[in-house]
């Protein structure tokens, strides 16, 4: 199931040129990932207070395809592409009026208060691969 975030372009995103600058998508797409994981009912303060995981950016394969404007309003569509015994890959596409703009490739490793690499926490890695079997996993 994909998860679908809405966001709009506004003047600090935008370069001289009028379009997003390309580092802005980063942030586009980090907003969705936070909002697809509150979707599965995982509050990440909370489980960095109760077992000291948090989530680390380890990859992010990108091609920008078209430009975002001024006053787009974009779609951030969030699937799983895969998952580990530490790390999770998702697919994250920004599309406009269902054009895709920019798609996106972001693995992501569960990491202890330490840096080092541990097992996802169980909740996230179950709603992960039901995600990646096609089912339920957050808004459509």
């Amino acid at each position: 199931m994909t998860h679908r975030f809405a966001c709009r372009v506004y003047y600090e995103d935008t370069d001289l040129a009028g379009i997003v600058y390309y580092a802005n998508y980063l942030k586009f797409i980090e907003r969705a990932r936070s909002e697809w994981v509150r979707g599965l009912g995982i509050d990440q303060v909370r489980l960095r207070a109760d077992t000291g995981v948090v989530f680390a950016v380890r990859r992010v394969e990108a091609d920008y395809l078209r430009p975002a404007r001024f006053d787009d309003l974009l779609e951030v569509a969030t699937s799983v592409a895969a998952v580990g015994p530490a790390l999770i890959s998702l697919r994250q596409r920004v599309l406009r009026d269902g054009a895709l703009l920019f798609d996106a490739t972001v693995t992501l490793v569960a990491l202890s208060a330490s840096g080092r690499p541990v097992r996802l926490p169980e909740a996230l890695r179950k709603a992960a691969e039901t995600g990646l079997r096609g089912g339920g996993t957050g808004a459509q």
